[in-house]
């Protein structure tokens, strides 16, 4: 039975909005992959800057590193 719809109508309109939802969700990925995000009140090199400089910190608490190994590789202790 086709219930006045044709064949398949029934169902139309969530392949349409499945649509729209798809297109904005890969807008906003765009956006935020090339753009650097939205509302970030931050560099993000400066906070993987940070992050390396804590990874030298725990391998120089850890013994993994000497001070002059440290200098080496950026400001000392």
């Amino acid at each position: 039975m086709m219930w006045g719809y044709g064949q398949g109508m029934g169902w139309t309109w969530l392949w349409g909005l499945l649509l729209l939802i798809g297109i904005a969700v890969l807008v906003i990925l765009a956006v935020r992959l090339f753009g650097g995000g939205v509302g970030r009140g931050h560099d993000n090199s400066a906070m993987a800057k940070s992050r390396a400089r804590q990874i030298l910190d725990e391998r120089f608490a850890a013994g993994e590193l000497t001070a002059d190994q440290l200098r080496v590789l950026g400001d000392g202790p």
